[in-house]
């Protein structure tokens, strides 16, 4: 029968989750959530010498390697799948103490990426905050016209790590001219002009970045005049 023929044991005994009733050969108990085949008869876990271990389920790979590590006896446990026709493992049975051990080394090390995690976090935050202020500088140069507190706003919209927005761009990190400008006209489509309201009636995006684009020079002309201006006082 497939219940009490399980596949060769490697490594260890091996523990078969029976899918009838069974009961131990030896001591009569049962019917038995687990037990042991041998010569094709089923013994309970006592009477295999294994009643002293507790099962862990199958699911945390970490926790059952480090279990079986810190058990000097463990034991696969299986069960007979009948729509597949093969033994799938469920779990395995460890030590009571090496599964509290292993327990430990999994906290510390959860503990150790959640320290991890914090340290990255910092780092990052610490990262985006230069990124944001050296976007933000390289905005003034282009337009020096433009108040400093937009374009730390623009900066720091255009820059959120995983947003998408241009400044996360290859181009934005590296804070091409191109990518800059990109950052600032998106944000005086959208501050200074009537685009959302174009959108919002029903426009054609293009149409409505036709309409405003008088618009938006107007702003980048104003924005880019003190510039001009700098440079004719720098020569005069």
């Amino acid at each position: 029968m497939a219940g009490l023929a399980p596949p060769p044991a490697r490594g260890g005994p091996l523990v078969v989750q029976p899918l009838r009733r069974r009961h131990c050969v030896e001591c009569r108990s049962g019917p038995l959530a687990l037990l042991v085949v041998e010569g094709g008869a089923p013994r309970c876990l006592d009477c295999a010498d294994l009643g002293h271990l507790v099962f862990l389920p199958r699911g945390d790979t970490a926790l059952t390697r480090r279990s079986r590590e810190e058990s000097a006896l463990s034991a696969v446990v299986v069960r007979f799948n009948r729509r597949k026709g093969r033994y799938e493992r469920q779990g395995v049975l460890v030590e009571e103490a090496g599964l509290a051990r292993a327990e430990e080394r999994c906290l510390a090390d959860a503990e150790a990426r959640r320290r991890r995690r914090v340290r990255d976090a910092r780092r990052r935050a610490v990262e985006d905050v230069r990124f944001a202020e050296a976007f933000a500088a390289e905005i003034r140069r282009l337009f020096p016209g433009c108040p400093d507190e937009r374009a730390a706003a623009i900066a720091t919209h255009a820059s959120v790590r995983g947003s998408g927005r241009v400044g996360r761009s290859a181009a934005g990190r590296a804070l091409t001219e191109g990518a800059v400008v990109s950052a600032v006209v998106a944000s005086v489509r959208h501050v200074d002009t009537s685009y959302d309201a174009l959108l919002m009636s029903g426009v054609a995006r293009h149409e409505a970045r036709r309409r405003i684009a008088a618009d938006v020079e107007a702003v980048l002309r104003g924005w880019r005049g003190a510039e001009v201006e700098a440079r004719e006082e720098a020569t005069g």
